[in-house]
């Protein structure tokens, strides 16, 4: 899903407009960049990671906003915690130098936690 025209059903124009508001956010910290030659797409929390020390607290922050939204559309609480899990091992392992910074570019927490909040809307009754 990548517009409004994609939103699941059933949601009022200020959910459809949060939802399309964290499809922004969570691609801008995840894959916002191509690199060249290998053309992975990286975002703004690989970069933050490169920043010894706060670089991955500071890429936190959209974390905890994805979630907080999500529990705000009626996210059930073990929906909350899986995503909370993504962004904990995302922290862990990114936190380890140089590793973490691969790692950051693969695991992409914030797209899985929009996936796993899209899921959900669109399995929910209209």
């Amino acid at each position: 899903m990548t517009d409004i025209e994609d939103t699941p059903p059933g949601l009022n124009a200020t959910q459809k407009e949060d939802l399309n508001r964290l499809r922004r956010l969570a691609k801008t910290m995840d894959s916002a960049y191509r690199l060249p030659i290998i053309g992975t797409r990286i975002g703004w929390d690989a970069i933050l990671g490169l920043i010894p020390g706060v670089g991955d607290a500071l890429a936190l922050a959209p974390s905890f906003y994805i979630i907080a939204k999500a529990h705000g559309m009626g996210a059930p609480s073990g929906l909350l915690l899986r995503m909370g899990a993504n962004t904990a091992i995302d922290l862990a392992i990114g936190a380890i130098p140089l590793l973490g910074d691969i790692f950051d570019i693969a695991w992409k927490s914030k797209l899985r936690n929009l996936a796993l909040l899209e899921k959900h809307l669109g399995q929910r009754p209209g």
